[in-house]
């Protein structure tokens, strides 16, 4: 079995990258709300720079997840194996615990990344066919449903997981999207 593989069905790898996962994606998928709100009562004449301001977002909050789960899982990961080598009165570095740690890292820092990338491009993907299948304000609505059926998504994943009612879990999680394109409407800015 290879240590990707391994990481993979390690619980606490799984269970650390799905949350950054769930939780970026879910900032990922809001901020494509906002963008695309915005851009439309903004006044911005065609898809391509909605697109484009999206993909500004997407590459900001991709490189954050990534860089802040690398910087905080190092912080973590160091502190346990600070309390390790005390317990054991030996140094830890170079081990198989700390390269399995610093892979577990990666892995969290890739899934971290990956969610917003998804929770953004997702909801963008309507202004591709902006004059050919949609206007810009039919284009909006589509992109608001697709991010609330993201947000739908990732809820009912989360519910499923832990056992609650699944649907009632996608729903409030949805229903953030909808917070967020109504604010946009109401609110200056």
């Amino acid at each position: 079995m290879s240590s990707l593989e391994s990481l993979l069905e390690d619980d606490e790898v799984r269970s650390i990258s799905r949350r950054y996962f769930i939780s970026n994606g879910f900032d990922g998928t809001l901020t494509a709300i906002g963008v695309v709100v915005g851009a439309y009562l903004s006044g911005v004449s065609d898809g391509i720079t909605v697109v484009m301001i999206g993909l500004g977002a997407a590459i900001g909050l991709g490189t954050s997840g990534v860089w802040s789960v690398w910087e905080i899982e190092r912080a973590e990961k160091q502190a346990d194996l600070f309390r390790i080598e005390e317990a054991m009165l030996t140094d830890l570095g170079d081990t198989e615990l700390e390269k399995r740690q610093r892979s577990a890292r990666t892995v969290n820092a890739v899934a971290s990344g990956i969610g917003p990338i998804i929770g953004i491009l997702l909801p963008l993907l309507p202004f591709l066919a902006h004059d050919v299948f949609f206007t810009l304000l039919e284009a909006t609505i589509v992109a608001v449903g697709i991010g609330v059926t993201v947000l739908f998504v990732f809820g009912a994943y989360l519910g499923s997981i832990s056992k609650q009612n699944w649907i009632v879990a996608g729903i409030r999680m949805g229903l953030a999207g909808l917070v967020v394109a109504v604010l946009n409407i109401f609110l200056p800015g």
